[in-house]
């Protein structure tokens, strides 16, 4: 469960500390206090897309820290290799910088955003005051009645079967074409392949024509560099080169050397350095004789490479590209041309492919099946207990619009119908649902679905929008109901939920030397009667809603206490 929340320099939030408790937690404040202030707190501390205008005015960055309790073993703990300290606490910490950056940590350790997103999907669920709206869209109840039956498993595998058929459909269609069409399609390839075939391209080509046209270029100045340097070092007919003159004086130093250490020493070097010279000479000898530079061949160096050049712009960027590329053309060819034997044989593992979606489409929607029935009677159960004995819910189904009955969903379209009052038809939610009739509806879905999850708390953010009178009541019995076994934080203007609330918190706003602030106050008891009287009747309290308070909270009580809550 949330246990703390720490929120700095967030909208007018300077500094707040909440300490939640496990079971119902209630906000109350006037409109505009930051009651929502703290829910987008909770929810950028899960990860949640959070904006740089939350940052209060003049501060450098705003930060939100959370401790987390009591927690079952999550699934992402697993995967990451984190989670709770050797007490038990989860510590996450998140800040939002000026620049858009954010820096997350868990327990000190760095976080990125879609990691502390993947955590808090499992940590909290937030439910809004729009979240009804999604029953209107029918495109969402597939995926409540897919959360509630539970069927992810069936769902992945029938999306392998049905992406597996479409690629098979894809590659049919590629394949079929008009006449007219095959017929230019044909002459085309033959063209490029025609082309790219007597061009005779070979691989690593180009780069060896770019280093023979240098070559070429500065051949001149290449075989007079080595033709001089050959002669400083042989010589010619008419003068010695550095190797005989090295060698003379070799011959010099000998007999010296029988006489002298030192002039033995010098005369091993000067050895050395006549063999060095005469290994070197001969080398320079053997490279001016390589060198064959035919007249012409520049001029054919240059040519092939602009033939390449002009195929580059074509059919690729490089040599290699350009030979993948007429791979590519002779397969494209190949299969047009024996299109008809290619599709017959695609058309056999369609068929195949077909059989084996529509077995998963099947398993899928049988299972949905089950899970709307069982659906239908859970929501009409909550919504019994919501002040709204007499409604009728229904799952709807109908086929797709798909090629063979199939999309990317299954075989389902799903709609939520319901009836409002005895003896009307069953019509689409949208058509008939008042605002209180779709807070409830949500709010019953919600609750349902929480059963089926590990998500220890439910944040309700104003979700009783359009509820008033009895329905009110009922629905704070509901909310208590859910904190028998979740913690609940919930934002509200109705006395008679905060009045259920095991722990209420005030919001409120004030100034201080020019500056707005919001406090968040835990209320005692004294304090809560204040409030409530304040959310009953308005700015002027009386005794009477101050007694009328009392007895909310008396009565809050007692219900609880026939729940067995602990």
């Amino acid at each position: 469960m949330l246990s703390l929340l720490h929120i700095e320099n967030i909208a007018v939030i300077e500094s707040a500390d909440i300490q939640f408790d496990g079971g119902f937690n209630a906000l109350t404040g006037e409109t505009g206090a930051g009651k929502s202030i703290v829910i987008d707190a909770i929810g950028a501390i899960i990860g949640e897309r959070t904006s740089r205008d939350l940052i209060r005015t003049g501060a450098k960055s705003a930060r939100v820290e959370a401790v987390f309790t009591h927690l079952p073993s999550l699934p992402w703990f697993e995967e990451n290799g984190m989670g709770p300290d050797e007490d038990g606490n989860l510590i996450l910490q998140r800040e939002i910088q000026p620049d858009g950056k954010n820096v997350c940590r868990l327990a000190g350790r760095l976080l990125t955003v879609s990691q502390l997103r993947a955590l808090g999907s499992q940590l909290v669920n937030i439910h809004g005051q729009h979240d009804g709206q999604q029953l209107l869209d029918e495109r969402c109840h597939l995926s409540y009645l897919d959360s509630f039956g539970a069927t992810e498993a069936l769902r992945e595998d029938y999306r392998a079967a049905y992406d597996s058929l479409a690629a098979i459909q894809r590659e049919i269609a590629a394949l079929e074409m008009d006449e007219a069409e095959k017929s230019r399609r044909i002459d085309s390839l033959n063209f490029q392949i025609g082309e790219l075939e007597r061009a005779g391209l070979k691989a690593g080509e180009e780069e060896a024509l770019s280093e023979r046209r240098s070559l070429l270029r500065n051949a001149g100045k290449l075989i007079e560099a080595v033709e001089n340097a050959h002669y400083a070092l042989s010589g010619d007919e008419d003068s010695e080169g550095a190797a005989a003159l090295i060698a003379t004086a070799e011959y010099a130093l000998t007999p010296a050397g029988e006489m002298s250490g030192q002039a033995a020493a010098l005369l091993e070097r000067i050895a050395e350095l006549r063999c060095a010279a005469d290994d070197v000479a001969e080398t320079l000898r053997d490279l001016r004789g390589s060198f064959d530079f035919e007249p012409g061949e520049l001029d054919e160096v240059e040519s092939r490479l602009d033939v390449i050049y002009r195929l580059r712009k074509k059919y690729g960027n490089s040599v290699e590209e350009m030979l993948e590329y007429l791979e590519n053309c002779r397969k494209e060819l190949d299969e047009i041309q024996f299109s008809s034997d290619t599709i017959a044989r695609l058309e056999k593992n369609y068929a195949q492919a077909l059989k084996n979606a529509g077995t998963r489409a099947k398993a899928l929607s049988d299972a949905r099946h089950q899970a709307a029935e069982a659906l239908q009677t859970r929501i009409q159960s909550e919504l019994a207990q919501l002040d709204m004995p007499k409604v009728r819910f229904q799952v709807e189904f109908a086929a797709v619009g798909g090629k063979n009955g199939l999309d990317e969903t299954g075989m389902d379209a799903v709609q939520f119908l319901m009836s409002a009052n005895v003896g009307e038809a069953l019509k689409p939610i949208q058509k008939i649902a008042s605002g209180g009739e779709l807070a409830r509806i949500m709010l019953a879905l919600k609750n349902v679905l929480a059963e089926n999850d590990d998500v220890t708390t439910l944040v309700f953010d104003e979700v009783d929008t359009g509820v008033s009178g009895r329905a009110a009541q009922k629905v704070a019995e509901k909310m208590a109901d859910v904190a028998g076994h979740k913690q609940v934080l919930c934002v509200t203007h109705l006395p008679q939920i905060a009045a259920m609330a095991d722990v209420h918190f005030s919001v409120e706003k004030g100034e201080s030397k020019g500056r707005t602030f919001t406090a968040v106050e835990r209320l005692s008891r004294d304090r809560r009667k204040e409030e409530l009287a304040r959310l009953t009747s308005g700015e002027h309290v009386t005794i009477a809603a101050l007694e009328s308070a009392g007895e909310l909270l008396d009565g809050a009580q007692t219900y609880k206490k026939g729940k067995s809550r602990p």
